[in-house]
């Protein structure tokens, strides 16, 4: 396990870092001169770590910087946070260097890999990654067991770089692809609100549940997947912002209304509270125009009604981070969840946008619809009607009222569309589902009879083995081989099927 920890930390942290420490390194000489020789081809950055939990306090975290792969790996197994993406500036705010600073996420040298964390264990790790093979960006690379759920991880191959150029154009790129990949794993409770570049656990060999060191993504890939995510939200990257206006719109909502009334707001670990709750009021204050002073006040009257305010100096925080140039105004999803949690009644959450937003065409109007959306329109048939269904080629085209050219193609691309023809001639059956449902339908059927689990796999190889693996097949025979790997019974048996099956 300790092998795997040291190649854990290589694939996450890459060049961030320096590979061996700078003084008092266990390496021998010839191999810390060559190591020194290729760190000079990279910036090095930092991380943090803390030694426990009760470290992040109200007053600041207490840990240390790392700045070497090597010291990082040899005390794992003492730390139980860190952060795996580096930061480029770093110190302590005390004179007994322990309080460490430095952790903004404007202060990023680079993102290695973005985490979400989910804070149950009502799913288990095949619930985590079916979820995430059918409806987020593919295979995780790692996956951590904390106490109360996990954190999974998606590697990239290479770093993406935060600079300030275009006022930090990398940093709200990965922002977004982060957002968008919580997004696409709520069926999982991904936590939407947790930070996605700061503290996650350090992987230890009692704590990782999943790894495939094979299953890193790209920068593009992701870049390319989150644009369409936000095309189907009918959502903007940017937002190109006009003049402020004066205006009362917000103030004058209902929802605004409501979140003023909140005043017994206090929140616990884990929950939206009062820091969110003013936070919010004054991101809404920005968007109406209104100075940060006049915010700060504001604020500073919200926070003496209710019945446990916070500190002076931290209404100062809070306003002076709502202005810090980073927000351009409250976000919908923070609203509806304080809303949820501290508000009277449900009400809609309206927002002006005081600006200019790119809005998609209706479907029937474009030329050409994408074909991720015709995807969407066949897992929904399946999902309605399967998960198997049996049809031919034309009276699907015909139910989904796709193009054959359409369904051709899907077949041919897609990772969810699964066709397989069984029989020959006249009396042939095509029968059609998606990757996900006949994953799930093999697992329920292992699951229901251990005896039969072999007979599971055998199932899997001979639905997804065609003369031409297509890209739903290859998804499915890749989850048997990852299914095998997780196994206990029957494993050497099942282990022999997919040899046999990959040659």
């Amino acid at each position: 396990m300790g092998n795997q920890i040291h190649s854990i930390m290589d694939l996450i942290l890459k060049e961030g870092l320096t590979t061996y420490k700078t003084i008092d390194s266990k390496a021998t000489l010839p191999v810390l001169v060559e190591a020194r020789k290729n760190d000079k081809h990279h910036r090095k950055g930092a991380i943090f770590a803390v030694r426990s939990k009760e470290d992040f306090t109200d007053y600041g975290v207490r840990g240390y910087i790392v700045t070497s792969k090597e010291t990082i790996i040899e005390d794992a197994d003492k730390l139980t946070h860190f952060t795996p993406n580096v930061y480029r500036t770093f110190g302590y705010s005390d004179e007994g260097r322990t309080k460490i600073v430095g952790f903004e996420e404007q202060n990023l040298l680079q993102v290695n890999t973005f985490v979400v964390d989910i804070d149950t264990k009502e799913h288990d790790v095949q619930d985590i990654v079916i979820a995430s093979m059918d409806q987020s960006v593919g295979v995780p690379t790692l996956i951590l067991e904390s106490t109360r759920g996990y954190q999974v991880f998606y590697v990239l191959d290479k770093p993406i770089y935060i600079s300030n150029v275009r006022k930090y154009l990398s940093l709200t790129v990965a922002k977004r692809i982060a957002d968008n990949i919580k997004r696409s794993l709520q069926s999982v409770d991904a936590d939407l609100f947790c930070n996605s570049f700061g503290f996650f656990r350090v992987p230890k060999s009692d704590n990782v549940v999943w790894y495939r060191p094979e299953a890193i993504h790209t920068a593009k890939d992701l870049i390319d997947w989150s644009m369409r995510q936000d095309d189907d939200a009918e959502r903007q990257l940017f937002v190109v912002p006009s003049k402020k206006q004066n205006n009362s719109f917000l103030f004058e909502s209902e929802w605004f209304m409501e979140l003023l009334n909140a005043t017994g707001t206090k929140g616990k670990k884990g929950e939206l509270g009062r820091n969110n709750l003013l936070f919010t009021l004054a991101l809404t204050c920005l968007q109406e125009g209104r100075a940060e002073q006049d915010a700060f006040d504001f604020i500073d009257e919200m926070n003496a009604r209710l019945r446990s305010p916070l500190k002076g100096n931290e209404i100062r925080t809070i306003v002076a981070s709502a202005y810090s140039g980073r927000y351009s105004g409250p976000a919908k999803e923070y609203i509806e969840a304080l809303l949820n949690l501290h508000g009277s009644k449900q009400v809609d959450v309206k927002l002006n946008s005081n600006g200019w937003y790119k809005h998609k065409k209706d479907r029937v109007d474009r030329e050409r619809s994408h074909l991720a959306e015709w995807e969407q329109d066949f897992v929904a048939f399946i999902e309605e009607n399967g998960p198997f269904v049996s049809m031919t080629q034309k009276e699907l085209c015909e139910a989904l009222n796709m193009p054959k050219s359409t369904l051709n193609k899907l077949v041919k691309e897609s990772k969810i569309v699964m066709k397989k023809a069984i029989g020959k001639g006249r009396s042939a059956v095509t029968m059609w589902t998606t990757a996900t449902a006949f994953i799930k339908s093999a697992i329920e059927a292992a699951r229901a009879r251990k005896e039969s689990f072999a007979d599971a796999l055998r199932a899997i190889i001979r639905m997804a083995k065609l003369d031409t693996v297509y890209p739903a097949h290859q998804k499915v025979l890749t989850y048997a081989y990852e299914l095998t790997k997780e196994s206990v019974i029957y494993k050497e048996e099942s282990v022999h099927y997919i040899r046999d099956l990959f040659g």
